[in-house]
């Protein structure tokens, strides 16, 4: 089952840059106060919340829902949990290579910098996790105005 919107597809309902970006943000921010606040488990709490975010509320974490994102499958239909697992297995690795002062934070950075490139670089605006759970960042807004075959 493929969206169609006049033959548009999922490429045409791609979210832009700066929202994404801005949404991944806010996750990031809530992981980190997640990971502060909530001693001693703070730190599983925010990878945890970094990897099923997506999935709770189907294809929206906090960030995505703010600001009006949503990502879904490759039937356009809205990312469960083991999407949204698969998707952030590199952030969560980034996350968890974080804690290794010097060569940890070198390396995080390396694969952030690269799952940001691939959106860049990708016609779909997928990036790593994206490619592996087969998932795509769309506008929810444009989502609304497509009919299913």
């Amino acid at each position: 089952m493929e969206p169609r919107e006049g033959g548009a597809d999922l490429l045409n309902l791609k979210a832009d840059l700066l929202p994404r970006f801005v949404a991944r943000i806010i996750d990031m921010l809530l992981a980190a106060a997640l990971a502060q606040v909530v001693e001693p488990v703070g730190f599983f709490a925010g990878i945890t919340y970094l990897l099923i975010a997506d999935g709770v509320v189907p294809g929206r974490s906090l960030g995505k829902t703010v600001i009006g994102l949503r990502v879904v499958a490759g039937d356009g239909q809205p990312a469960g949990l083991r999407e949204s697992i698969v998707r952030n297995l590199p952030l969560g690795a980034a996350f968890l290579l974080y804690v290794i002062p010097l060569i940890g934070w070198l390396l995080s950075g390396a694969l952030v910098a690269l799952e940001g490139l691939l959106v860049f670089g990708n016609s779909r605006g997928r990036r790593l996790g994206d490619e592996l759970a087969n998932t795509q960042v769309v506008n929810a807004d444009r989502m609304r105005s497509v009919s299913w075959d």
